[in-house]
């Protein structure tokens, strides 16, 4: 008879197509698996804390006798002051140099100069330091031409500052110290040499420079006197001044020339028409003004005398006779008067004519002279620049020749180095101290690394996580109980209570799964049970005796059927006989209720052994043992079926077609989480109903979870139980 519980199981088979890609994640390691609690790593050190501190105290005390094992190294430090206000020479631009916002640059330069082969190379002529460092007798010659690279050299530079600390480490602390301040001391012979090959370089070039500067120089003032000789004057800027004052003076009189030939050309021209009005007009005609005046009173009188007496009268004659003398002179001072005009006019004309030639003249003799005047200022120029750069270049040659013999004291050994009298290394707290956390940090991450590449299962939480299955059971680890096994069956011999003889909790744990089973389906309870496992040696057995008489314990009729009959191992559990067993009633030979046997101490339980380890009895399991079951299950209140490991085996898959439910053991920290993936697959795919995981061989060790292990010796602690609790642990019967 078969039962249906009513309540579906995570792996029903409509998660059947879902295994093949659980087998995939698993053998790939879940992602979900990595996400760890803290509080796991926590307890993972805790667990492993005396591997952890014997490691750690093993590297600390190796770390403390190679340290003192080791020789002694002596640090010895020079400081040196590197002055950015100072100045670089004591004339020119080098003693008003500027201050800068390079000291950074700077002082990194300089550290790296301190490490340069000029700077070393001296050094370590003098002391040897490569063949100390190497400890070699000799250097080839490819290495000896090398850039020198001292390892025991430091230099630092303190922050916000302008010193410069440079270290010398050594065995000999007084090679220390020397070796030390020969490097500074070279350091500042190497930038006074530098300096020095610099100024040398720069004065050697002016030199060259000057010389032909000099020849330039020449060249230009022999030109400037070829112009003064050709213009005949020392200075033609001033004579050009002369003709220009010159050439204004000639401008303004041919200027006045010529408003003058204008008036007297006008006044010419109006004489030549021969009228009065123009001779009076010109400025001789106040004359023939005068003139004029006595015509007219001559005229005057003439008529007064015509009128008066006749022409033969003497004073008509005396009138007439000086009329015509005024009229007479009259007529010759006109002519004078013209004559005159036209002389002025000519005159005039050639003063016009004489000042326009003087002002051409002077205006061409200003143009020639005014041009060769910016050739001779060229020149001037050219001769004058060529004498200044020439005593420019002198004066730099010989300041660059005082700056380069002044070592100033921009850089100065601030502090020299002395012999240390304690060593730096080795430091043998701080190596303990280092060593200490390294190893801690390497044994906590050995520890923890470890647990998460262990495949096996462990505690409830991660067989949730990764099978989607319920662990409904665990059973305690038992040491040192013989033959491995343990039953939780009473005995005349027992003395006190359960509790008392069994200190390490095992019993409570095989009532905790009985009542998991029994509660876990309410409403239809199971019938018949396959115990079974995923590979031998996991408990299965053990597990499936302790849960049948569990049972029995509750006035329950339990059969229990060693259904492994490769290596039947319950009739020893309950030393029964097991010679005649389920092969002899596969084969016929027996009725499965003849070959029951039952147990003295539990009369509610029966068992039924394998019989004869045979391979061709397995062979017989089918319908034959499903047929008994189910006669059984009328019979017994439970019927509990001890198969063989599934995985490997064919008969267990039939069995578990058989039953109502399969109880899957697995032992914790050796059963691997894709052998129990394997067995939830097979059982889904024949569509066995899976009643869920048993984890046995718990122990503190394996997880948090199963502290409450601890708190069960202690709870039903008696005056008795100390012994008792002894006594099961050496294995000694109570």
């Amino acid at each position: 008879m078969r039962v249906s519980p009513v309540n579906p199981s995570p792996l029903s088979s409509q998660n059947s197509g879902q295994w093949p890609a659980l087998l995939d994640s698993l053998a790939a390691q879940d992602p979900e698996d990595a996400r760890i609690a803290i509080s796991q790593y926590v307890w993972i050190c805790k667990r492993q804390r005396w591997k952890i501190l014997g490691f750690c105290a093993l590297a600390v005390i190796a770390t403390v006798i190679v340290s003192a094992r080791l020789t002694p190294i002596f640090e010895s430090t020079t400081t040196v002051d590197v002055d950015r206000e100072s100045p670089a020479g004591v004339l020119g631009q080098d003693a008003a140099r500027s201050v800068t916002n390079d000291a950074e640059q700077f002082l990194a330069t300089q550290m790296k100069l301190v490490q340069s082969d000029g700077v070393l190379r001296p050094v370590d002529q003098r002391f040897g330091l490569r063949l100390r460092e190497k400890q070699s007798s000799a250097q080839s010659p490819r290495e000896e031409a090398a850039p020198i690279v001292l390892k025991y050299l430091r230099v630092i530079r303190p922050p916000n500052t302008y010193l410069m600390l440079v270290s010398y480490r050594s065995d000999d602390p007084v090679l220390a110290a020397d070796v030390s301040n020969a490097i500074a001391d070279s350091y500042l012979e190497h930038s006074y040499d530098i300096r020095l090959r610099s100024s040398t370089s720069l004065a050697t070039f002016m030199e060259r420079q000057l010389d032909e500067l000099k020849v330039k120089m020449e060249h230009s003032s022999l030109a400037l006197a070829a112009f003064e000789r050709e213009l005949t004057v020392i200075n033609p800027e001033a004579k050009t001044n002369i003709l220009e004052s010159r050439l204004v003076q000639l401008n303004t009189e041919h200027t006045a020339t010529q408003a003058d030939l204008l008036r007297q050309q006008a006044a010419w021209e109006s004489v030549q028409g021969g009228s009065f009005e123009a001779a009076l007009a010109s400025p001789q005609g106040e004359a023939l003004r005068k003139l004029v005046e006595h015509s007219q009173e001559a005229r005057e009188h003439f008529a007064d005398v015509s009128g008066y007496y006749g022409t033969n009268h003497p004073e008509y004659r005396r009138a007439k006779a000086q009329l015509d003398q005024l009229e007479g002179a009259l007529e010759v001072t006109r002519a004078s008067i013209a004559k005159q005009v036209e002389v002025g006019y000519r005159e005039s004309q050639r003063r016009e004519q004489m000042a326009g030639a003087a002002a051409a003249q002077t205006k061409t003799e200003f143009d020639r002279v005014n041009a060769r005047n910016y050739e001779y200022q060229a020149a001037k120029r050219e001769a004058e620049a060529d004498k200044t750069l020439y005593a420019e270049l002198v004066r730099k040659i010989k300041e660059a020749g005082i700056n380069a013999g002044f070592q100033n004291s921009a850089i100065r050994i601030a502090d020299a180095a002395r012999p240390a009298l304690q060593p730096v290394s080795p430091n043998i707290p701080l190596n303990a101290l280092l060593a200490l956390l390294f190893s801690m940090l390497v044994a906590g991450s050995a520890a923890v690394g470890g647990d998460l590449l262990d495949k096996t299962i462990k505690d409830p939480e991660q067989v949730a996580r990764t099978l989607g299955t319920e662990v409904i059971g665990s059973l305690p680890l038992l040491k040192n109980v013989p033959g491995g096994r343990v039953l939780a069956l009473p005995s005349s011999s027992d003395k006190g209570t359960v509790e008392e003889r069994d200190p390490s909790g095992f019993r409570e744990s095989v009532r905790t799964l009985r009542n998991s089973i029994l509660l876990g389906n309410l409403d239809q309870r199971y019938r018949s049970l396959l115990v079974t496992s995923a590979a031998p040696a996991e408990g299965k057995t053990t597990t499936a005796a302790n849960l049948a008489a569990a049972y029995a314990e509750q006035g329950q009729r339990t059969l229990l059927i060693d259904g492994d009959l490769r290596r039947p191992s319950v009739h020893r559990s309950f030393k029964i006989p097991g010679i005649v067993g389920l092969a002899n009633v596969l084969r016929g030979e027996f009725d499965w209720r003849a070959a029951v046997t039952p147990v003295a101490s539990l009369p509610d339980l029966h068992v039924l052994p394998a019989g004869a380890p045979s391979r061709h009895s397995a062979d017989l399991i089918g319908r034959g043992l499903m047929e008994m079951i189910e006669e059984a299950a009328t019979d017994y209140d439970l019927v509990i079926v001890d198969a063989p490991p599934l995985l490997g085996f064919a008969e267990p898959l039939q069995m578990a077609t058989a039953v109502d439910g399969v109880l899957v053991v697995a032992r914790a920290g050796h059963t691997t989480r894709k052998a129990v993936a394997a067995v939830l697959a097979t059982l889904n795919r024949v569509r066995a109903k899976t009643v869920g995981l048993v984890l046995n061989e718990v122990h503190r060790d394996l997880s948090d979870s199963y502290h409450y292990y601890d708190y069960y010796r202690s709870y039903y602690r008696t005056p008795n139980s100390e012994k008792l609790e002894d006594n099961a642990t050496n294995g000694v019967p109570t």
